[in-house]
């Protein structure tokens, strides 16, 4: 099977994939902005031929391209995992009339008013969202929502640009900090705990799903620096209280139409433990999720996605045998990493539970914690016990420390 797959080489994720595709048996033919002498040496043993376009943010000019590369020869799959290009993977695939999800399916991913109505349209609950485009209509909207409130964009990616406001002069100052924002929405504060619900479907049906939790929520995560953000990879799905964020996240594949490929979804449990949606992509978690949930399951995720693609369907999988959490980790000061305290106390204590330590080596310079949710480096650990796992976690959350100048 021939595979046109759009950037093989970012986010950072995407080698993996790329790798996936190519051990489940696909011809593999790459499409990005890094010239292919540049490329790891692992994207370019996976590829079978690569196109370099000037830019993978022009996609006019890169289907363009595309086509003209192509040159009549039609693959049989068009497929991407970075969240800018679905779109385009889907508007090529109607160029070229292949199978996967239409342009209209994948709007749906992208566009959060779109997808929450689709969502509500099916039943639902979901959180009340006003579409804004200019900061007479974003005002408006914030006097019909009431505060707390969320001012993101309507195709964001992750958490960026979306802030939590809860006054009028909150308000203006997040207005401010969007002016390069073209659509945004307004949208109804949930308050409840977040968490995840990620799935690997074929053709609409979900052959394996995973859940995880947020410690704290993104949002309180973005705005403090001095925090390690903590993101848990439950072991089970059926656990108490779960069952009603399942339901959601497999009643939201169906409404959204998913086909095949990794979704993944954010939701809230309320204190009285009903589930409230918050959206869902047609693509796989950032913030090195795919390999915390590989941590958990002992299991190759990026060859399981090469296997559905290519094959239709993917080997058996053994229940989860661990809870595995990521505990992202940022320096204290500026400038370069100068020390790390606390690492080999806590290896001493917990290194049976220790999956990968991947922090920023002595020297190197600090990233900056507002732009990268992966922040200077991270630890994964694991154990088959949800909460002493939880607990590890939260240890290597206060106890580790960076120090940079």
């Amino acid at each position: 099977m021939d595979v046109l797959f759009l950037s093989p080489n970012y986010p950072p994720e995407m080698p993996q994939f790329a790798r996936g595709l190519a051990e489940a048996g696909g011809r593999v033919h790459g499409v990005g902005d890094t010239p292919v002498h540049e490329l790891p040496h692992g994207v370019r043993r996976a590829l079978a031929s690569y196109l370099h376009v000037p830019a993978l943010g022009n996609v006019a000019e890169v289907r363009t391209c595309v086509l003209r590369w192509l040159a009549g020869r039609r693959p049989d799959r068009v497929e991407s995992l970075w969240e800018p290009l679905t779109l385009l993977a889907a508007q090529l695939r109607s160029d070229l009339r292949l199978p996967g999800m239409s342009p209209d399916t994948v709007l749906g991913f992208r566009d959060k008013p779109t997808m929450r109505q689709r969502a509500a349209a099916a039943g639902l609950r979901v959180p009340r969202t006003l579409r804004v485009r200019t900061a007479h209509d974003a005002r408006q909207a914030a006097d019909r929502i009431g505060f707390p409130l969320i001012l993101k964009p309507v195709d964001g990616a992750g958490s960026a640009d979306t802030h939590r406001v809860e006054s009028w002069p909150a308000f203006e100052a997040a207005l401010g900090a969007m002016n390069h924002v073209r659509e945004a929405t307004v949208e109804e504060f949930v308050e409840g705990e977040e968490l995840t619900y990620e799935t690997l479907c074929i053709d609409g049906r979900v052959v394996y799903e995973s859940m995880c939790r947020y410690e704290p929520s993104v949002l309180i995560a973005r705005r403090n620096e001095w925090i390690s953000p903590v993101i848990q990879a439950l072991r089970s799905t059926s656990a108490d209280g779960l069952a009603a964020g399942v339901q959601l996240g497999r009643d939201a594949v169906q409404a959204l139409g998913m086909g095949t490929g990794i979704t993944h979804m954010e939701w809230f449990r309320a204190p009285d433990g009903s589930a409230i949606f918050g959206e869902m992509a047609c693509r796989p978690p950032g913030a090195n999720m795919v390999d915390l949930m590989n941590f958990a399951d002992d299991q190759d995720l990026y060859q399981d996605w090469g296997h559905a693609v290519v094959h239709g369907k993917v080997p058996p999988r053994p229940p989860r045998p661990w809870s595995a959490a990521i505990i992202f980790k940022r320096a204290e000061g500026q400038g370069r990493i100068r020390a790390v305290e606390g690492l080999d106390h806590f290896l001493q204590k917990h290194g049976a539970s220790v999956a990968r330590v991947d922090l920023l080596p002595i020297g190197e310079p600090r990233r900056d914690w507002q732009a990268t949710f992966l922040a200077d480096g991270n630890l994964v650990v694991r154990h088959a016990d949800e909460e002493a796992c939880r607990d590890i976690a939260q240890e290597a959350a206060a106890t580790i420390k960076m120090y940079a100048a």
